[in-house]
Parts: structure tokens; sequence; C-alpha cells
């Protein structure tokens, strides 16, 4: 069953959603519950080719196992990458020709958590419509195991990680030889995550030196997970220390990048996509697709060079369903997700990467120099428990009811400086609350006001 915002799980319960399930393993997350919905994903795609790769979280060998055996019992041929990033995993199938894929990781989400990411023949996250007929098929029951004659083969691409690279460095708009010549110095921490080897091998391809933090991909994170800058303390220091001249910094399973300037700053994730789209439109104008939580930089940015932004709810598969629609020439979200259309329709730290190397060569300029051209705005962005993330929604709205709203995706209230988001997450157990304005103060006291709000909400069947 799809749960809506008003039937979020508690912690200990299984997070289903048509972009996958996620939860604690061990806990809501089997081996059991991974095995069945594998054999209802094959099921649901015809066999076939399924492309599995996975994170480097402890957990992932085990459910990668489950997910094979849940694939193979149904009859698909698995082709398994071993830990890559997540958009390795979504190129290899688009290029592979595969029926679709899964991805084991729970991305940004503690390291006791796992998730299995449903992906698609295109090489994407199931849009919504296609992901309700996929969990449909699973909570009937309608899986199709196959007969012992008929079960499914397994074989190992290793070179998944190589061939992702060298489709990065064939953009024509990553000039690799002008990139050669800078001679980069780049510090890089990817937590112990799946980043590690494909970060060092685009560097080295590109010229640059390379030292790297936490490359190893043994899952024991070293920082929290998300790249936020508050978590980036180390990375700053590094930077400014071997006096390099950017620092990079990915999640567990590289779909978001967060930057460090040669002045050991980091700038926050929401520079990502601001940088991607000021250099992308000053090539090519055209239409830019992110979420409703996104800065509003990026409206100033597309402004300057006479292009437009479109806005969707979050999400990546609501983000990429736009940006086809309407031949977007970037799209992406503000958590550092970038999406470049001519690579594939999936966020991609690593490509990322290379675009802000790429801006860097090209101009000539410091990356501080760089980030001080974005517009300036304060942002705030907390979370909070919330086991009715719908009545939090509800009390925001009713609270700014004389504000102008959108209701596409929670709630976002605009006012004539700022703008608040409050929705609940769609893979933890909470409200996210997310406010804009040029003044800090005036940030910082919306996303507290959404914070008291949503700790008013009662708990599903009772009083607070």
């Amino acid at each position: 069953m799809i749960k809506s915002e008003s039937q979020e799980h508690k912690p200990g319960r299984l997070m289903i959603s048509v972009a996958g399930i996620r939860g604690v393993v061990g806990d809501s997350l089997t081996p059991e519950v991974v095995a069945r919905y594998a054999a209802a994903f094959g099921t649901f795609l015809g066999s076939g080719k399924v492309v599995l790769g996975r994170d480097s979280r402890p957990s992932g060998q085990m459910l990668e196992l489950a997910a094979e055996a849940g694939l193979r019992s149904v009859g698909c041929d698995v082709v398994k990458l071993g830990i890559v990033p997540t958009p390795t995993v979504q190129l290899m199938v688009r290029h592979s020709k595969a029926r679709g894929g899964i991805a084991v990781t729970a991305s940004h989400n503690p390291p006791q958590w796992n998730a299995l990411k449903f992906i698609g023949r295109g090489g994407e996250f199931l849009d919504k419509e296609t992901g309700r007929e996929f969990l449909k098929l699973h909570d009937e029951g309608r899986i199709e195991y196959a007969a012992s004659g008929k079960l499914g083969g397994a074989s190992d691409h290793p070179g998944a990680v190589s061939e992702h690279v060298d489709r990065i460095l064939a953009l024509p708009f990553v000039p690799v030889a002008r990139i050669k010549k800078k001679k980069f110095k780049v510090v890089v921490d990817t937590c112990h995550g799946a980043g590690g080897p494909i970060f060092k091998l685009l560097l080295d391809r590109l010229g640059c030196k390379t030292i790297s933090l936490h490359h190893e991909t043994s899952g024991l994170f070293s920082r929290p997970i998300e790249p936020l800058a508050r978590n980036l303390v180390e990375l700053e220091a590094a930077v400014k220390n071997h006096r390099a001249d950017a620092g990079f910094a990915t999640d567990a399973d590289v779909d978001r990048l967060s930057i460090v300037t040669e002045q050991g700053k980091a700038i926050g994730e929401e520079c990502t996509l601001a940088l991607a789209a000021m250099h992308r439109l000053s090539k090519k104008r055209g239409l830019v697709v992110t979420n409703l939580s996104t800065s509003r930089m990026l409206d100033d940015i597309a402004g300057k060079s006479k292009s437009k932004v479109q806005r969707t709810a979050v999400g990546e598969a609501n983000v990429v369903a736009a940006m086809r629609k309407n031949r977007a020439v970037l799209g992406g979200e503000g958590n550092g997700g970038v999406i470049i259309p001519e690579l594939q329709y999936a966020r991609d730290a690593t490509a990322a990467m290379a675009l802000v190397l790429a801006m860097m060569a090209e101009s000539g300029r410091k990356l501080s120099v760089l980030a001080a051209g974005l517009p300036s705005y304060s942002m705030v962005k907390e979370t909070f428990p919330c086991e009715s993330p719908a009545v939090a929604v509800k009390k925001v709205a009713v609270f700014f009811h004389d504000r102008p709203q959108d209701h596409s995706d929670g709630v976002k209230v605009f006012f004539e400086d700022a703008w608040l988001h409050v929705r609940g997450s769609g893979t933890e157990p909470i409200v996210r609350a997310i406010a804009e304005a040029a003044d800090p103060k005036r940030s910082y006291w919306l996303a507290k006001k959404a914070g008291e709000l949503a700790l008013q909400a009662p708990s599903p069947g009772g009083a607070k």
C-alpha cells in the first residue's frame, strides 16, 4: 500500500513509497522483505536483465544477496556492479538496455538504515504511476516464481565506474585538455561511502592532484552522511592545509555534491546547482527544473541569462519528469544534486564535480570568486520528529492563512521578502522545514515557527 503523508511510518516500520522501500536493518528491513520486494520487481519488469549495485554500508552485501536471490527466483538475469554510486547503476541500466535496476542504498540516512531504490528501463527512478502499479503487484501477491529450469543467472560487471567516467569526460562542455592544463589540487571527502574510487578516477583523468579523505569504501562513515556545510569541518581544514584549489564532498551513494572553496569555506549544498546553472546557462539558454525547496538563487541566475525556472514537488523523479517533458537544459535539487540531461536523467555528484572544474578552468577564477558572484540569501533547513506530518503541514498553512501558498508538496508559503516550505519526509519519520530570506533573522524565525507548529502535531489516533 502506498503511504500518504498522514500514514508516515514510525522509526520501527518499513517506509514504502513509489521510489522504493526503506527501513532499519534487522528491524523493519530484513533479507526476507528485500527478497520479496526484489522478486515482485522482477515480476513487474517481466524478467530479463536487471542491474544491481549497492553503496558501502555494512548491511549492503547481505541485502544485495537477498535482492539477487529475489530477482533470480523470478527468472531475471542479474548484472552485479558491486559497490558503486547510485547514478552508476542508473547509467548502466540505460546503456546496457536492461529492463531495470535496483540500488541497495539508504543514501543520506544514518548507517543503521538501508533501502532498495527501484530503477526503470531508461535508468530513471519509477514515476508515481509506475510505482503505484509495482506496489499494487507486490501487495496483491502476484509474484511469478520461476521453475527450477527457468531461474535467472548472475554475472559480475566490475568496469561500471570506469565506463561512467568515460561518459562524463565525453561531454562536449567538459574541456578535458583545459582542465588538465590547470593542474588543480583537489581534496575530496567521500566519508567511506561509494564515492572514493569514482572521484579519484575522474580527478586523475583530469590531471588533478588529489588528496582523498576517507577514500576506502568501508561503510564506516566518518561524519554525518549528508554533505551539509556543518558536517565538512575536516574537509575545510584539509583544503586550507594543503593549499588546494577546491574541496568536494558527497554522500554515501554519490548523488549529492558539496563544495569547499580554496579559502577553506564550505559554501553550502544549495550553491552546487546554482554554480552548475550559472555555467550551463552561460553556454546554452533554456529551462532549468528544480523542486519547491531549492533556493531562489536559481531564479535570479536564470533571469540574468533570459532563461526560466520550473519547480516541482521534491523528488528526483518529479524533477526528471518535468525536464523530459519540457526539454530542460539542466535540473536538480538544492541538496547538491545536479542532473545533466546529455549524460543521464539522474542526480550525479561526479558529473557535477566535472562541471565545477570546467567552470573554474574556463573562467580562470578561483572558487571563492565564483561563489561570491552568486545571489546572496540566508537559508535555514531544519528537521523535526513528527508522526503526523499532514497535521503539522496543516497547522503551518492555517497559521499563515493570509499569505499565498502552494500545496502541491506539503505547503510552501510566500512572503514579499521570503518563503517557507514545510513537508513530511519521504525517507524518514520527520517534517522538513526550509526557509529562505535576504535577512538571516527572518529565515531563522520562519524555520523556528514551523518547528513549533510541527511539534504540536498529535500522534496518529491520539491527542498530544
